[in-house]
């Protein structure tokens, strides 16, 4: 199922979407997407509604707690990242890879939703870049999740820009400053079920300014999902509703020679087969 979170008549509801995306049936007493992922009863006999006509909003417009996220969790752009001189996790290519993963976290608030602007942070950074990331939810908390059982903890998926200031990155050798600004943690369009998305044969996809910049498969990740969820559960008790951005394939502005970073105007538009499309804008 796709699960939308929208603004309707002044009012922000929950709602499931049909498989054409052309509709969003309101869900019956709930609100908050945080009750679906805690396991309450769905009951999609509400209001049918064309997507249309009302506004999406992030399918979790403020998360319970902090975005995990992973850093350089594919191998080219591990690469890409230790060679562009702001990686502090490595002295060079021959540590570029990691050996365990990498977490560091997004705060609640930079969550925005599709169609809403990427805020240019002036006078605080100029190297503005953008992160496609395939996003987990978690549905069964945990702590010291076996790694055969973890799956069963998952409750769906969404997308996240894990949009990123690299200036203030390097300058402070850490990544969550750079990372959890106003506006740097686009989601959406939907989160969806897991069975609605394929981690074997799955895969998404960047475009800026309609120009293919990343294209890669989830069966890529240096780290896969479970190895993730057991890595984070050992020590940290996870809880409904816990997001964890997977990290981003190669292709990000700072890759290129010279890095192509984001500018006002630009738009970003990110896709995973099952999800949809999130776009957005630096404004």
């Amino acid at each position: 199922m796709r699960f939308a979170t929208v603004e309707y008549k002044g009012k922000v509801l929950v709602g499931v979407v049909d498989k054409a995306g052309e509709s969003v049936t309101l869900l019956k007493g709930i609100t908050d997407m945080n009750d679906v992922f805690r396991g309450a009863k769905v009951d999609a006999s509400g209001e049918k509604v064309a997507l249309s006509a009302v506004t999406l909003k992030a399918p979790v417009p403020l998360p319970l707690r902090n975005i995990m996220c992973v850093g350089k969790n594919y191998i080219e752009h591990a690469k890409e990242f230790t060679a562009s001189g702001f990686d502090s996790s490595a002295s060079g290519a021959a540590d570029a890879i990691p050996t365990a993963p990498i977490i560091f976290t997004k705060v609640p608030q930079s969550v925005i939703g599709p169609g809403e602007a990427i805020l240019y942070p002036i006078g605080v950074s100029e190297q503005l870049d953008y992160e496609a990331e395939l996003a987990v939810i978690i549905g069964k908390g945990g702590k010291g999740i076996p790694l055969a059982k973890t799956m069963d903890h998952v409750w769906g998926y969404t997308i996240v820009n894990d949009v990123t200031a690299r200036d203030i990155q390097g300058k402070h050798k850490q990544w969550f400053l750079g990372k959890s600004m106003d506006t740097f943690a686009p989601m959406g369009p939907f989160c969806v079920t897991a069975d609605e998305v394929d981690l074997k044969t799955g895969g998404i996809k960047c475009w800026v300014n309609g120009e293919l910049r990343q294209d890669a498969k989830f069966s890529d990740l240096i780290f896969d999902v479970p190895t993730l969820i057991a890595t984070i559960s050992a020590g940290i008790t996870l809880m409904p509703g816990d997001i964890i951005a997977t990290g981003t394939p190669v292709g990000v502005g700072i890759g290129f020679k010279p890095p192509r970073f984001l500018k006002k105007g630009d738009k970003i538009e990110m896709e995973v087969a099952g999800i949809g499309r999130l776009s957005n804008h630096v404004a």
